[in-house]
């Protein structure tokens, strides 16, 4: 009989332990899950934030690129306009008017209709146009009576004496002077005033 008690309670004692060590356990697993989504919480609310945060930056930044580049008083302004029937292309250089100082592209292009904008920056800007006829800047550079004289080529072919230089062709190189005779062709004030300069 004392063996038949001493096993029951042996028994008892053993499965008290087995049911105590389980509730310990499973109040422990409890406890870990429980940390473990206070944990993912706090994750998820920073990624939350960071991504919010992210995002107003970007917004911010994307409006920031969305504002129109404007000219600034300090921008050179250029007008490029190109002669079909001779071929070329002249170009008128000046400083921005005060009227055209911190305009965006959109609204040069509206003062300036008739032209496309070549080039559009906050310091330069290039207009082009077409325009019909000749450019006006066909010179012939000839020698009369011994001095340097330029004529100007108008669109019939005639030409119109426009300025005496002064120069005088009798220092001149031999084939200079045989140029001279029929007359040297130029086009454009630039390469003019060049071919000037040389003879000086």
């Amino acid at each position: 009989m004392k063996k038949v008690v001493l096993t029951i309670i042996c028994v008892a004692v053993f499965l008290g332990t087995v049911f105590t060590t389980v509730a310990i356990l499973r109040t422990g697993d409890n406890k870990m899950s429980q940390e473990k989504v206070e944990k993912v919480s706090e994750e998820e609310i920073l990624d939350e934030c960071t991504d919010e945060y992210e995002q107003m930056q970007h917004s911010d930044m994307v409006a920031t690129n969305v504002q129109e580049e404007k000219t600034s008083p300090n921008c050179s302004f250029t007008i490029k306009t190109y002669y079909p029937k001779c071929g070329h292309i002249t170009s008128q250089y000046q400083n921005l008017p005060q009227e055209l100082v911190n305009l965006t592209r959109s609204e040069i292009q509206e003062k300036y209709q008739d032209y496309q904008i070549e080039k559009f920056a906050s310091n330069e800007i290039i207009l082009y146009q077409e325009h019909e006829g000749e450019c006006g800047e066909h010179y012939l550079v000839k020698d009369k009576e011994g001095t340097i004289t330029i004529y100007k080529v108008l669109e019939d072919g005639t030409e119109k004496e426009e300025e005496v230089t002064g120069i005088t062709t009798e220092y001149l190189p031999e084939t200079d002077i045989i140029s001279m005779k029929n007359g040297l062709r130029v086009n454009g004030r630039q390469e003019l005033n060049r071919l000037i300069e040389d003879f000086e």
